[in-house]
């Protein structure tokens, strides 16, 4: 008689437990090189293609973006490399005002995975130089209307170079992200990749940074803060540069300083919905070998016998970018709604795709009517914003728009977009 109720109580525990699911995701920064204008080096694109290929991110955060064709070449890469439910932010110009010298051709943009995120909102903190750009995210798991789990990622480019009045300049653009992060609650999931070009960990701006007097203090998930620039003890972490050979356009003078960063809200790496995972923070392509200091990364001092990064990743690297990326895993205890599930519940139909004053949207499924719909033009960029309503058909007027090519989704779900040519 024992057995049995001992053996009713623990299977009584079992149904108790809470089976939720565990999802990682793949976070890869990358500065793309004055992408697509430096063009030493011919089809650059097909070693993005391979890299990207290999590391399949799930959110691509990148600098050093020329133009917009450069970001829409970027965004059909990720969708034949990775997967075709990429999409991006939209591109915009850097609007921070440069007194001396033109860097608006120097631009940051998130590329996502829309069956794992949805993009909430695209904030810009302007500087004296080059814009901090924020996203807001949301993960698309089963429960987000009632648990939602939501962070901002952010992508930047500090100043360059050495010396006491880049160093200033640095700080003073942290700065101004720290008032920016000031505004939003304390417990908020950040997410900060960028080019820091910072030679040391106790640069003021990088301090301000891990300031934990901040209303948001950020932590280096690598925990490797030092002097590391020109330092072997650092190798590990090194991203640049990835040449010694003149000609192929960037830095040369081989693999010495730690310039690339993934950054995350303390909180991220203990509590909160969305966390790092432990031992996860990478620059990918690095062997971690002291030996391949100063050389460059396709150098046979920068790989052993069972090096995890073979010859062929890191020639891509070295033909693509000055820089290596950096990688790392988030996770969550939630369960993904799934693709089949997403796509299903929010197909839209158009009466017709090419239009003039109106687009008409018919059998709107019940499940969209508290949603909105958005349309961007063929560079990303979002042009209008509507919300469904609560009947099976909306009208929209689309005399304002003029004569392209447009894409109409939902952002809220998985839905591939619609496009729309604008004839008037």
């Amino acid at each position: 008689m024992k057995k049995k109720i001992i053996g009713c109580f623990l299977l009584s525990c079992m149904f108790c437990i809470d089976v939720s699911g565990q999802e990682t995701f793949k976070v890869m920064f990358y500065n793309l090189l004055n992408y697509p204008l430096e063009d030493a080096v011919p089809n650059r694109e097909d070693d993005l293609e391979f890299i990207l290929s290999d590391y399949q991110p799930d959110l691509f955060l990148v600098c050093e973006l020329n133009n917009s064709t450069g970001a829409n070449n970027v965004l059909n890469i990720t969708r034949s490399s990775i997967s075709t439910n990429y999409e991006m932010a939209s591109y915009v110009s850097n609007t921070s005002d440069d007194t001396t010298g033109d860097q608006n051709d120097l631009q940051n943009l998130l590329y996502y995975d829309s069956t794992k995120f949805m993009l909430e909102d695209e904030i810009i903190v302007p500087t004296d130089l080059r814009d901090f750009n924020v996203y807001k995210l949301k993960v698309n798991t089963v429960d987000q209307a009632t648990n939602p789990i939501e962070f901002y990622v952010i992508v930047c480019h500090l100043k360059a170079s050495s010396g006491t009045q880049n160093q200033l300049r640095r700080f003073n653009m942290v700065v101004e992200l720290d008032n920016y992060l000031s505004t939003l609650p304390s417990d908020s999931n950040i997410l900060l990749g960028g080019d820091l070009n910072i030679y040391t960990g106790s640069e003021p701006a990088f301090q301000l940074l891990l300031q934990d007097t901040n209303n948001i203090t950020l932590a280096d998930p690598a925990d490797r803060v030092g002097s590391w620039s020109n330092n072997p003890n650092f190798v590990d972490v090194f991203t640049q540069s990835t040449r010694t050979q003149t000609g192929l356009g960037g830095t040369t003078g081989g693999f010495d300083d730690r310039f690339d960063f993934i950054l995350t809200s303390e909180n991220m790496l203990t509590n909160a919905t969305i966390t790092y995972e432990p031992n996860s923070y990478q620059v990918y392509g690095n062997n971690g070998l002291s030996a391949c200091y100063n050389s460059a990364i396709n150098s046979t001092a920068c790989a052993i016998p069972g090096s995890e990064f073979s010859f062929e990743v890191r020639d891509a690297l070295h033909n693509f970018s000055d820089h290596l990326p950096v990688t790392l895993n988030l996770e969550i205890d939630e369960n993904l709604l799934s693709i089949d599930d997403n796509v299903a519940e929010a197909k839209l139909k158009l009466e017709k795709n090419i239009v003039d004053s109106e687009i008409h949207i018919i059998n709107i499924p019940t499940k969209l009517f508290t949603e909105e719909v958005v349309i961007y033009n063929s560079y990303g960029k979002m042009i209008k914003k509507i919300q469904l309503g609560l009947n099976s058909n909306l009208k929209i007027n689309s005399s304002d728009l003029v004569n392209g090519m447009y894409f109409l989704t939902v952002p809220n779900y998985s839905v591939k977009p619609i496009k729309i040519i604008v004839s008037h």
